[in-house]
Order: C-alpha cells, then structure tokens, then sequence
C-alpha cells in the first residue's frame, strides 16, 4: 500500500528528528498546501508555532486586515513539526529556530542602524542642522521576526537575505527640498549598494515625508493611508530627534489610530481562524483558497509558486 504525505513526514521526522516546514519540503515532494495540511491533521505530529503574528494591510483582503507571517510563511519559517509523543526533541528544536530568528532580526537592526549612520554622516547640509530628522524602521524586524530565507526583490526579481529593511525617514515641514532631494539621493545610493553587494544582500525599503504629510495621512481615509499609519505605529526610532518621532507617535493617537488599528488586528486574528478552518476542512479547493489569498499574500505569489 503506497504511504500518504503524511506517512513520509512521520517517518522523516523520526528519522531526523523535528523539522522546520521548509526543511519538511525540501525532503517531500507535494505541494506546500498538502504538506501543511498533512502536518496539521496528523494526530501524530505537532507543528509548535513560534514568535509573533501581527496585522498587516493587503488589499487583496477582504476588509484588508490580515495576519503576517502568512499561513504558508509561518509554517516554512517560523513553525516547527516534531513527534506528538515525543515533546523534549520539539521543544529544544524550536529554541533552537526562535533563537536564530531573533539573531536575524537583531543582525538586520544594526545593520540599518549603521546605514543610517552612514548616511547622515555623508549627509553635510548646514539644514540638517537647523531642522529636525528622524528615521523610524518598521516589519519584521521590530517584531523580533527577520528572516533570512532567500526571495525575490520586488524590482529586480534578484534573490535577496529574507526580511527587507522598511524605513520611514521625517522631516520637519520647513525642511529644504533641495536637503530632501540631497537625502534621498545618498539613501538610494546606499540602499543600491547593499543590494548588489553579494556579502550583504539586503533589500531597503524606504519612504521621505514631511509632518504635514502624515497629518493628511493620518485621516486614514483610503488604503495607502491605512498602510503608512500602520507602518508608522510600529515602527522604532533608530536615528535623529525624539521629539519628531514622539510628534508622530502623538499625531496617530490625537486621530485616534491605535484603536482603529487595534480593531483591524481582531479582524485579521478572526480571519485567519476562519482560513485555516476552511482549509483544514477541505471545504475550499486549491483555486479558491489561492483567489480568495487565504494561504499565502499576494505579494508572496511570485515567491511560492
């Protein structure tokens, strides 16, 4: 009698003891929505999911809330399968995997942090002086949650060192646009370099923008104001004056955000129920499950097909 997909993770896994889902799928050939599933019906497997999931915005989703990781990432990148009946191997496994993600995440950090430095350094305008600046990093990696699985960049297609580095630079509404044009050179220029360098590998993400037009943002009145709001709440001051970081901070709460955004988390947290029930349940089939972006987002399509 041929074994299932299921069998041939339970037999991998006694045999090297608990995986990662990415491992699970480089050993066994079937799709990754067969995979996790089989994964997550077996009685005898546990899958032991690790650090955090937190709301993000894709307005492919309904109501547009949803929970990163992905169902598909988290379960390649951040989850752990080990023998239901044998805990003590699974748990050591996932301090083992937690702890690396953290370092990740604690490596991009300074990482950005030392950009930035470089940056501003270079950055030798008499403005800079007389206005304020900050830089504020956002995703994963304040999350506690950078990964360093190989993707594609959005706009090369080029493989890159997982997790991007998102960054948010403020101005003061007086700053020069001679001086923002200037910094935005030097940061696209790095941000160039650190692609195409083969050592470092890293995608940056990054947006300018004055005080003025974050008030306008934070009418939170369409998606992409949604997703600057949103990116701007968690994001952490790595650079430049506190007192223009805590002025946005303040500008989000002064709109009442945090509990808009709050009330899109639960949205998000009730989806993803909902997605993994009707996957589990097989009450949707591989093409809907794909239309309606319940397994994996939109911007992984390219990545995961």
């Amino acid at each position: 009698m041929p074994s299932t997909v299921q069998d041939i993770i339970v037999d991998l896994i006694r045999t090297k003891g608990p995986c990662t889902g990415l491992e699970i799928k480089k050993e066994v050939d079937a799709d990754s929505l067969l995979v996790w599933q089989a994964c997550k019906a077996s009685q005898q497997l546990q899958v032991r999911t690790l650090g955090k999931r937190y709301m993000r915005l894709d307005r492919h989703v309904d109501g547009f809330a949803r929970l990163s990781p992905s169902i598909l990432r988290e379960f390649l990148t951040y989850s752990v399968t080990g023998l239901a009946d044998d805990p003590d191997p699974l748990e050591k496994r996932c301090r083992e995997v937690i702890g690396r993600i953290h370092e990740i995440s604690r490596l991009k950090l300074e990482l950005a942090r030392q950009m930035v430095s470089e940056i501003m350094e270079e950055f030798e305008d008499g403005a800079s002086k007389d206005h304020q600046i900050c830089f504020i990093i956002a995703g994963d990696i304040v999350y506690n949650m950078a990964h360093d699985v190989p993707r594609p960049e959005r706009s090369t297609g080029r493989l890159v060192n997982g997790s991007d580095i998102d960054l948010v630079v403020v101005v003061d509404d007086t700053f020069p646009d001679a001086s923002i044009t200037r910094l935005d050179e030097l940061i696209y220029r790095k941000k160039y370099r650190m692609l195409i360098n083969p050592v470092i590998n890293e995608e940056v993400d990054y947006k300018i923008k004055r005080l003025e037009l974050i008030r306008n943002q934070a009418r939170f009145d369409d998606f992409k104001n949604m997703v600057a709001i949103k990116i701007l709440q968690e994001g952490l001051l790595i650079y430049g004056s506190e007192g223009l970081f805590h002025t946005v901070k303040e500008i989000i709460r002064e709109n009442g955000l945090p509990e808009k955004l709050d009330a899109l988390e639960r949205q998000a947290e009730a989806f993803r129920v909902k997605a993994e029930a009707s996957i589990l349940d097989a009450s949707l089939d591989k093409e809907q499950i794909q239309k309606l972006h319940l397994f994996y987002s939109a911007e992984e399509f390219e990545e995961f097909e």
